[in-house]
């Protein structure tokens, strides 16, 4: 499987096998640029390691999904536009007058597709700086009704000065139930928090999350969003927070 990304008059293509390459030039004529996805990702900033194995070496390019616009280089930040359906089904569950917390939050899709859609206050906390970067320009392309507000830090320092949230968005499905206690510290009693984790059954990662949160936390909804290997997925969990959390 591979994803292209960008637009009719410019796309790149990111690959996790050169035997690929073939067949993505055969069929994608608007792909300008190949890049060679290389392992899972790595590092604080959780990225791929990759190689431009055809084409133009400059990769960054405008991808559309869903009337948004999002500037984005795959070979130097991670995006998913396999993941635009599932961006949609969560902007659909905020309400207006909403405050919201994107940890991990990359270059701003999901406050975006948010944003756009309802007249809601979001925080994006991310590390990669380039990610940051491209969130900010990203929030200024498209035409939103709320506010996206984009900070560059760890979210362990950055997210216990922000206050309380309405709602948090955990979208690091590697290792999303190690940040669980501070979720817990960002959210208002009553509001919802969004885990996307790797499981290899629903009734594993609702008890992984059941686990994590522990008895502050019910689980009200669970989804499959994509698979990740033959015998693992990425589910979205959703829990929300029951009388005065800690």
């Amino acid at each position: 499987m591979y994803d292209i990304i960008g637009s009719r008059e410019k796309a790149v293509a990111v690959i996790p096998d050169p035997g690929l390459l073939p067949r993505v030039l055969k069929y994608h004529k608007n792909v300008k640029s190949v890049i060679l996805k290389k392992g899972g990702r790595k590092g604080t900033e959780r990225l791929y390691e990759t190689e431009v194995i055809y084409g133009d070496p400059d990769t960054e390019v405008v991808h559309v999904e869903y009337g948004m616009k999002f500037r984005v280089d795959p070979s130097r930040v991670y995006f998913s536009p396999r993941e635009a359906k599932e961006r949609q089904d969560l902007a659909a569950s905020v309400k207006d007058g909403e405050k919201i917390l994107v940890m991990f939050s990359g270059i701003g899709c999901i406050g975006i597709a948010m944003a756009s859609r309802k007249s809601c206050e979001v925080v994006g906390v991310e590390i990669n700086p380039e990610a940051v970067r491209y969130a900010e320009e990203n929030a200024k392309l498209n035409k939103l009704r709320g506010t996206v507000r984009n900070i560059l830090g760890d979210v362990r320092d950055v997210c216990p000065k922000l206050g309380r949230f309405d709602r948090v968005v955990m979208p690091f499905p590697e290792d999303s139930l190690s940040y669980a206690d501070l979720a817990l510290g960002c959210v208002k009693p009553g509001g919802t928090v969004h885990v996307y984790l790797f499981s290899g059954s629903e009734k594993e990662a609702v008890e992984r999350v059941r686990e994590s949160f522990g008895p502050a936390a019910e689980v009200i909804s669970w989804k499959k969003v994509l698979p990740h290997s033959p015998k693992t997925w990425k589910y979205r969990v959703d829990v929300r927070i029951r009388g005065e959390n800690p």
